[in-house]
């Protein structure tokens, strides 16, 4: 049954991350829809021609992340992170790259450890210092810990390759974590699995409701990440407007008990 109490009846996403309110679903799926679907304008000027004009380009890093296949490990999980970090040049992508073969035994040592559990689904000692060595936990920060120069760029090379299991944080959602920490927590992560495990109902009827409206199924993981940054870099508001003039946009219709 998922937990309710707003007046519509609608679950109610309850993140202290991204801040002190509740967020009703149909909050949270017009954010989501922004992120994906949103437009922003951009003056270009094409070589050869004499003026610039307006185009329409993606708002958000959706389109150059998220919809993009996961391909065999190489050089194309560094393009992906890429799209939505932005370009590196030859010193950082070789930073990158070495980055990411360095932490692999320990993205794949999570993955074994976790076996077909999702990160919201393991049990509360694999983000805890109280369970380790050898935990979920404990390997997701000793890869941040170990992820260079261009930290946000390995972790979404990361989280592109197992979007349930590795959650993708920057230095601004890090930091926004950090106040949240609990004694024992093994890393920000833990408030990461926290805020899923509390509300697990609501995460799965957004879910659900993403998955109708973007024609894929997008984690909870990465709904939370999205959530997250949009609030912590004051874009929720801009993307609730995008999100809530797409096509695509309808209140969730879901019947809940």
């Amino acid at each position: 049954m998922a937990s309710v109490g707003s007046p519509t009846g609608q679950p109610l996403l309850r993140l202290p991350s991204v801040g002190p309110d509740p967020i009703p679903l149909d909050t949270a799926l017009a954010a989501v829809l922004g992120y994906a679907f949103g437009q922003r304008p951009l003056r270009f000027r094409p070589l050869g021609e004499s003026q610039g004009r307006w185009v329409s380009v993606p708002a958000f890093g959706w389109s150059r992340f998220d919809a993009q296949p996961v391909a065999p490990p190489g050089d194309r999980d560094i393009l992906v992170a890429e799209g939505l970090h932005g370009r590196l040049d030859r010193a950082g992508w070789q930073d990158v790259h070495d980055v990411l073969t360095r932490v692999r035994p320990c993205a794949d040592a999570a993955a074994d450890r976790a076996g077909d559990r999702s990160f919201w689904d393991l049990p509360a000692d694999e983000v805890s210092v109280l369970g380790e060595p050898g935990t979920v936990g404990a390997l997701l920060r000793e890869i941040g810990g170990s992820s260079g120069r261009h930290p946000g760029h390995v972790a979404a090379a990361l989280h592109h390759r197992r979007p349930a299991l590795v959650p993708h944080l920057t230095a601004t959602t890090r930091r926004a974590l950090l106040s949240h920490l609990e004694e024992g927590d093994s890393g920000v992560e833990a408030v990461v699995w926290r805020e899923l495990q509390a509300n697990a109902g609501a995460f799965a009827a957004l879910e659900d409701a993403a998955a109708a409206a973007l024609q894929t199924r997008p984690t909870r993981l990465r709904l939370h990440d999205i959530l997250l940054w949009l609030g912590t870099t004051l874009r929720l508001a801009h993307a609730l407007q995008l999100g809530r003039a797409t096509e695509a946009w309808t209140a969730p219709g879901v019947a809940y008990d």
